[in-house]
Order: structure tokens, then C-alpha cells, then sequence
């Protein structure tokens, strides 16, 4: 009997989530909020898989470092994941005998995710003319490492928008692994034309 109220219960809490991205679907375009920790999510309640973002961001492998986008408000926030594996060709160096993934390219990741953010935030024909755009960095401050990533990681990228004032965009980033903060800074890019 306990496993079929914990069955339910799950049922519940996912019933839940997808009443809210179907409610929030339904005002002007794809606004999500979710309660639930990315990890718990299926695959199937993903926004943006890396097939998807590839056609957001110009960034392929072995440098494009989000897998995932999980949550969405235009305007105001992301969330997104990449699953950190040892094959990476950064730890051929990064160190042989002790894999640490470089905090570099966890802030790389997380301008990604910001990239995605900012492209997705434009309106229907900037969205359109992605192709021809690409993100600059422009400063990267307030910079601090909280702990190591290693391989079997998933790195958690959550931002929040900050300031928008045309195509530049502030952001506050973090980094996560199994919810504790692993990396964070403050991000500052600009949409450009290639």
C-alpha cells in the first residue's frame, strides 16, 4: 500500500507541473516556473535539448556545455544543466590523475545558458535572426569558486536577469551539484551581429 501512495503522490507532483507549464503556456509564450529540481524532471518535460540549442547558439562540441535547458521566463530567468562525464577533452589535462572540471568553463557554461536567455527573450523576428547573432562577453565579476566539479556531476546552471537595456544584458549566475552552490558570478554580454 505505501508504494502505491508514493506512486500517487508522484503522479500529483507531476500532474502539478504539467498544469503549470500548460497554464503558463497559454499567456504569451513559453513562460515556465518550476518547483521541482531539474534532476527530478523527465526527459520529456525538457524546453531545450542540445539539438534545439544548437539552433539558438552558434557554440558546438566540444565547447557547447549545456545539455539542457529545464526552465524559462523570457525576460527574467533560466535554468539549465550539463552533464559533466570524463570523456570531456578537458581532462585529458585537468588533471589526469585528479579530474577537476576549470571553473573557466563552468562560467562559459553559464554564459551559454545566459545566451540562450537573452536570444529567447528577443522578439519574434530577432528570434529569427539568431543565425546571424552572437553573444559577447563583456565582463565577468564577482567570480567565486565554492567547490570542486568532477566527473558524474550534473552542474546546474540557474541566471537571473539582472538589467536589460537593449542588447546588453547583466546577469547573475550560479552554478549548482545536487543543489549546493558550487560556482557563481555576475555576467555582463551583448547581442551582436556576426
Amino acid at each position: 500500500m505505501s508504494g502505491s501512495g508514493s506512486s500517487s503522490r508522484m503522479k500529483d507532483k507531476q500532474l502539478l507541473y504539467l498544469i503549470s507549464i500548460k497554464y503558463c503556456s497559454l499567456c504569451s509564450g513559453p513562460l515556465l516556473r518550476t518547483r521541482y529540481p531539474a534532476e527530478r524532471l523527465p526527459v520529456s518535460q525538457v524546453l531545450y535539448n542540445v539539438i534545439e540549442i544548437q539552433k539558438i547558439l552558434p557554440h558546438r562540441f566540444p565547447f557547447l556545455l549545456v545539455d539542457r535547458i529545464t526552465a524559462l521566463e523570457p525576460g527574467v530567468s533560466i535554468e539549465g544543466y550539463k552533464n559533466v562525464s570524463i570523456s570531456e577533452p578537458v581532462f585529458q589535462g585537468h588533471f589526469p590523475d585528479h579530474p577537476i572540471y576549470p571553473g573557466v568553463m563552468i562560467i562559459e557554461g553559464m554564459a551559454q545558458a545566459g545566451g540562450v536567455l537573452a536570444f529567447k527573450s528577443m522578439d519574434e523576428s530577432g528570434q529569427e535572426a539568431t543565425q546571424d547573432k552572437v553573444v559577447y562577453f563583456m565582463s565577468i565579476d564577482k567570480a567565486k569558486f565554492r567547490a570542486p566539479v568532477t566527473p558524474g556531476d550534473r552542474l546546474v546552471y540557474r541566471l537571473n536577469v539582472l538589467k536589460n537595456k537593449g542588447a546588453i544584458w547583466f546577469l547573475d549566475g550560479k552554478a549548482y551539484v545536487d543543489e549546493k552552490l558550487v560556482a557563481e558570478a555576475q555576467l555582463k554580454a551583448m547581442i551582436v551581429d556576426k
